[in-house]
């Protein structure tokens, strides 16, 4: 049986002098798939991350969590440890999602109509879910 590569099958692979052989990683790194459109991948995570809506508070609502923030106006030391369920708006997309921290109270600005914690963080009124103490 002859063959068109006959007269070359057999012979040594060639080893460059001036070059060295290249690693197995290297080399396969060669043939490494070519991302075209790169962010492509997160833009669709961004896009499949979900966001809740903002749920709205109906007037009773609003007037349980004033008496809250009025009982905890009236307790004399501070800071006081509540759990403060709120919203957090999404900064990229509509919406947003609710969390629930254990927290410590340091001082309620009724101007500011904020809620300032001792880690020197900001809960405003108008993202307050409920609150526990």
């Amino acid at each position: 049986m002859s063959g068109k590569y006959d007269d070359i099958i057999n012979l040594p692979h060639p080893t460059s002098k001036k070059h060295p052989r290249m690693s197995r990683q290297n080399r396969a790194a060669q043939f490494s798939p070519f991302a075209a459109l790169t962010g492509y991948e997160a833009e669709i995570r961004e896009m499949a991350r979900q966001t809740e809506k903002k749920k709205q508070l109906s007037e009773d609502q609003w007037d349980m969590l004033n008496e809250k923030i009025m009982e905890l106006l009236k307790l004399p030391h501070k800071p006081v440890r509540a759990v403060v369920t709120y919203f957090v708006p999404d900064p990229k997309k509509e919406g947003g999602t609710y969390r629930k921290k254990d927290c410590y109270i340091d001082k309620i600005s009724m101007e500011k109509r904020v809620l300032l914690l001792e880690n020197k963080e900001k809960i405003f009124f108008n993202e307050i879910w409920d609150i526990e103490f």
